[in-house]
């Protein structure tokens, strides 16, 4: 499948990454898809019964054939999935993949994760070539907080706790999730940068973490900066 850019070549898009089971009706990829033309569903297959390196193959032929920089909205087994394609595809900083918002990242490597999460064990530990936003609620029964915020060091993500608010799906009453679109755009203006300022992974990532001026993160750091 081509993902042709509804804007122009230079604008990035965003492709949703869902996790296990796929994402329904009424999660916030859905409603984001069926509401932003720049935003499409990288169609995994298997969504019931996983397998890592079909899902990674999938993700790179997606991201391959975009006619524009991507960036990319994951969510739960999804997260995992991103991190294993920058593991083991490899990439140039900011192209293909511009960029990440990373919504509570399951944690495959617990005691009694559920069988269908085996095959991405271990969790990708090493830095992701691109600026990211890690977003984990305070009760996501997918991963504890500490192991939310491990994965956002090793991967160089910025930190945003959201709360309690289960795992950030359709069952956390998020909705459309506006906090969630606002951290979005935080990563576009990011990866938009068409000065030619930004010249590496940790300087965008630095970029992206000072850059802290949109409701989302009032919203959700407060005095927890």
């Amino acid at each position: 499948m081509t993902i042709f850019n509804p804007h122009d070549e230079q604008s990035p898009i965003i492709l949703t990454v869902p996790g296990l089971g796929g994402s329904g009706p009424s999660h916030w990829q859905t409603l984001w898809e069926q509401s932003r033309p720049d935003t499409s569903r990288v169609e995994l297959g298997m969504w019931d019964t996983p397998h890592r390196n079909a899902w990674v193959t999938k993700l790179d032929q997606a991201i391959r054939s975009a006619q524009a920089p991507v960036v990319l909205a994951a969510h739960s087994l999804g997260c995992l999935a991103v991190a294993w394609w920058a593991e083991l595809a490899g990439q140039p900083f900011s192209y293909p993949v511009a960029g990440a918002l990373l919504v509570a990242p399951a944690d495959v490597d617990r005691p009694g994760a559920r069988s269908e999460l085996g095959g991405f064990r271990p969790t990708p530990a090493k830095p992701l070539p691109f600026p990211s936003i890690l977003v984990s609620s305070s009760d996501d029964p997918w991963v504890t907080p500490e192991r939310a915020r491990a994965m956002a060091r090793n991967w160089g993500s910025l930190f945003i706790d959201a709360g309690a608010q289960g795992h950030l799906n359709a069952a956390s009453g998020i909705g459309w999730w506006h906090e969630g679109q606002e951290l979005l755009d935080r990563v576009l203006d990011t990866a938009s940068d068409r000065a030619g300022r930004i010249r590496s992974a940790a300087e965008a990532r630095s970029v992206l973490a000072v850059n802290a001026t949109d409701a989302a993160q009032a919203h959700y750091l407060g005095d927890r900066a």
